[in-house]
Protein backbone atom coordinates (compact mmCIF):
# COMPACT_ATOMS: atom_id res chain seq x y z
CA UNK A 1 0.00 0.00 0.00
CA UNK A 2 1.38 3.56 -0.84
CA UNK A 3 2.25 5.42 2.08
CA UNK A 4 0.99 8.60 2.92
CA UNK A 5 4.22 11.99 2.35
CA UNK A 6 4.70 13.46 5.42
CA UNK A 7 7.93 14.24 5.15
CA UNK A 8 7.86 17.99 4.82
CA UNK A 9 4.41 18.70 6.19
CA UNK A 10 5.41 20.42 9.70
CA UNK A 11 1.97 18.56 11.51
CA UNK A 12 -0.51 20.67 9.48
CA UNK A 13 -2.97 18.15 9.06
CA UNK A 14 -2.26 16.99 12.25
CA UNK A 15 -5.06 18.53 13.95
CA UNK A 16 -8.04 19.18 15.64
CA UNK A 17 -7.92 15.38 16.68
CA UNK A 18 -10.85 14.28 18.18
CA UNK A 19 -10.43 11.12 21.00
CA UNK A 20 -12.65 8.85 22.14
CA UNK A 21 -12.33 7.53 25.95
CA UNK A 22 -10.40 4.32 25.05
CA UNK A 23 -8.41 6.53 22.78
CA UNK A 24 -7.41 8.93 25.88
CA UNK A 25 -6.79 6.25 28.29
CA UNK A 26 -3.77 4.42 25.76
CA UNK A 27 -2.28 7.74 25.08
CA UNK A 28 -2.16 8.32 28.63
CA UNK A 29 -0.27 4.96 29.36
CA UNK A 30 2.32 5.60 26.65
CA UNK A 31 3.12 9.06 28.14
CA UNK A 32 3.51 8.19 31.62
CA UNK A 33 6.32 5.49 30.11
CA UNK A 34 8.09 7.62 27.95
CA UNK A 35 11.44 8.52 29.50
CA UNK A 36 11.46 12.23 31.08
CA UNK A 37 14.16 13.56 28.14
CA UNK A 38 12.02 13.04 25.39
CA UNK A 39 8.98 13.55 26.84
CA UNK A 40 9.99 16.99 27.89
CA UNK A 41 11.48 17.84 24.63
CA UNK A 42 8.36 16.52 23.06
CA UNK A 43 5.78 18.95 25.69
CA UNK A 44 8.20 21.92 24.90
CA UNK A 45 7.96 22.70 21.38
CA UNK A 46 5.94 25.35 19.84
CA UNK A 47 3.78 24.35 17.40
CA UNK A 48 1.41 25.44 14.55
CA UNK A 49 -1.64 27.00 16.33
CA UNK A 50 -4.35 23.84 16.16
CA UNK A 51 -1.56 21.37 15.56
CA UNK A 52 -1.84 18.06 18.04
CA UNK A 53 0.38 18.64 20.83
CA UNK A 54 1.83 15.34 20.14
CA UNK A 55 3.13 15.99 16.94
CA UNK A 56 6.76 16.32 16.73
CA UNK A 57 7.87 19.13 15.05
CA UNK A 58 11.54 18.79 15.71
CA UNK A 59 11.64 15.24 14.20
CA UNK A 60 8.48 15.82 11.94
CA UNK A 61 6.64 13.34 12.86
CA UNK A 62 3.77 11.86 15.25
CA UNK A 63 5.52 11.39 18.26
CA UNK A 64 2.88 8.66 19.56
CA UNK A 65 2.26 7.24 16.18
CA UNK A 66 2.48 3.40 17.85
CA UNK A 67 -0.98 4.68 19.48
CA UNK A 68 -2.03 7.50 17.81
CA UNK A 69 -5.92 8.04 17.05
CA UNK A 70 -8.17 6.10 14.76
CA UNK A 71 -8.82 9.68 13.20
CA UNK A 72 -5.00 9.75 12.39
CA UNK A 73 -4.99 6.36 11.11
CA UNK A 74 -7.81 7.16 8.90
CA UNK A 75 -6.23 10.58 7.52
CA UNK A 76 -5.25 10.41 3.86
CA UNK A 77 -6.66 7.18 2.98
CA UNK A 78 -10.52 7.99 3.19
CA UNK A 79 -12.34 10.50 1.16
CA UNK A 80 -13.67 12.94 3.84
CA UNK A 81 -10.06 13.09 5.23
CA UNK A 82 -7.85 13.95 2.00
CA UNK A 83 -4.01 14.58 1.67
CA UNK A 84 -3.86 17.17 -0.21
CA UNK A 85 -0.23 15.55 -1.44
CA UNK A 86 -1.88 12.41 -2.16
CA UNK A 87 -5.28 12.85 -3.16
CA UNK A 88 -5.65 9.45 -4.72
CA UNK A 89 -5.21 7.40 -1.72
CA UNK A 90 -8.54 8.51 -0.23
CA UNK A 91 -10.23 5.86 -1.64
CA UNK A 92 -12.52 4.99 1.30
CA UNK A 93 -15.09 6.32 2.58
CA UNK A 94 -16.16 6.44 6.66
CA UNK A 95 -19.91 6.00 6.05
CA UNK A 96 -20.45 2.68 7.28
CA UNK A 97 -17.35 2.59 9.76
CA UNK A 98 -17.91 2.60 13.07
CA UNK A 99 -18.49 5.80 14.88
CA UNK A 100 -17.04 6.07 18.30
CA UNK A 101 -18.33 9.07 20.80
CA UNK A 102 -15.24 11.40 21.23
CA UNK A 103 -14.88 12.96 24.81
CA UNK A 104 -12.68 15.68 23.47
CA UNK A 105 -9.89 17.62 21.23
CA UNK A 106 -6.23 17.15 21.69
CA UNK A 107 -4.89 20.85 21.97
CA UNK A 108 -8.09 22.49 22.88
CA UNK A 109 -9.89 20.03 24.85
CA UNK A 110 -7.02 17.74 26.49
CA UNK A 111 -3.63 19.22 27.08
CA UNK A 112 -0.39 17.79 28.34
CA UNK A 113 -1.26 18.66 32.02
CA UNK A 114 -4.19 15.65 31.42
CA UNK A 115 -1.96 13.50 30.46
CA UNK A 116 1.08 13.69 32.84
CA UNK A 117 -1.14 14.17 36.17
Amino acid sequence: MKRLPCDGCRGLCCGPVPVTESEFMIIKKKIKSMPTKVLSELENQKRYYGTCIFYDLNKDKCGIHSVRPEICRMFGYYKELVCFREPDLATKSIEGTDKKEHVGILTLDFTWKDFTK
